[in-house]
């Protein structure tokens, strides 16, 4: 890899080199480098381009990272990953694209993530998308997660986009079994005249099933933001979902919430908050010796963690 190409997965993965474990390393449409493990196995699909993850039954605190580097200009590909889990695991999965664009032609990813996870599983899953280049073509990250989680099975998600990408669409679909909990925390800032849209579909089929959506996000320049959340109750169940939005300059947010509830034991529950920067806030911060800007940025970095 050169330069840019480890500052990239520097920035989406936290990797100064290669990982310990298994991983799949992705740059510029094809295969850089990949190991697997005992309990990992990463299979190449046939069909279309893209990668078969098999975790055995009862693997317990190990990981593996899947990023993918974009940096020659003109790019664009559509990627489909599927996670095929276990009974009885506990693991991380460190996923997430880098794009450097800088050239004139537009570069774009499309991943396509589907998880099954098995009963009694305890899942991590960490994406993080981040742009970069001085070129006039655009960074396009559109990724789509599908999930069935199963019984007494726990899935925690972070899907993080700070930086650099000036158009995204991410679609999340959602399946939760018996006493499962699905938990999606999502942070996003756009600027100049990016583009960011979230559609989230959950259903809680399984009794005593939970799903928590929360969203931060933070909109300036002339960018525009649109939030839709869809949680289905067809059984016993909580559902909460939450938006929070910072909007500043010329930007626009907009957020649209759905909750449908199909048994009388479904609680669900929607929450939603779209504003500027408190006065007070800033100023507080000012008088602890910050300028303006320095108080707005601190306020935006607290609030998207």
């Amino acid at each position: 890899m050169d330069q840019i190409q480890k500052t990239l997965l520097e920035e989406i993965a936290g990797l100064h080199e290669v990982p310990q474990g298994a991983y799949n390393i992705r740059v510029n449409g094809g295969l850089e480098s990949r190991n697997t493990t005992e309990n990992i196995d990463i299979v190449t699909k046939t069909d279309v381009s893209g990668i078969d993850i098999y975790f055995k039954p009862g693997t317990k605190k190990e990981s593996v990272h899947i990023p993918v580097l974009l940096s020659q200009t003109g790019l664009k590909e559509t990627v489909y990953n599927d996670f095929h889990v276990g009974d009885d695991c506990d693991i991380t999965i460190i996923a997430g694209c880098g794009i450097h664009n800088g050239g004139d032609r537009d570069s774009e990813h499309s991943g396509i993530h589907s998880f099954y996870i098995g009963k009694n599983c305890h899942v991590r899953y960490v994406e993080k998308h981040y742009g970069s280049g001085e070129g006039t073509g655009e960074r396009i990250m559109n990724p789509t997660t599908n999930l069935e989680l199963g019984e007494n099975s726990t899935l925690e998600m972070e899907m993080v986009q700070i930086k650099g990408v000036d158009s995204t669409i991410r679609t999340t679909n959602g399946v939760v079994g018996k006493n499962g909990s699905l938990t999606i925390k999502e942070s996003i800032m756009t600027h100049g005249h990016q583009t960011a849209e979230s559609h989230f579909r959950v259903e809680m089929n399984g009794e005593k099933s939970h799903v928590n959506l929360v969203s931060r996000s933070v909109a300036r320049d002339e960018s525009k933001q649109l939030f839709c959340s869809e949680i289905v109750g067809n059984a016993e169940c909580t559902g909460h979902s939450e938006c929070d939005g910072i909007i500043m300059d010329h930007s626009s947010v907009s957020a649209e919430p759905q909750l449908t509830a199909n048994c009388i034991d479904a609680e669900l529950i929607h929450e939603a908050a779209i504003g500027k920067i408190a006065g007070e806030q800033l100023t507080k911060l000012m008088t602890l010796g910050l300028t303006e800007q320095e108080a707005e940025e601190q306020i935006i970095n607290g609030f998207l963690k």
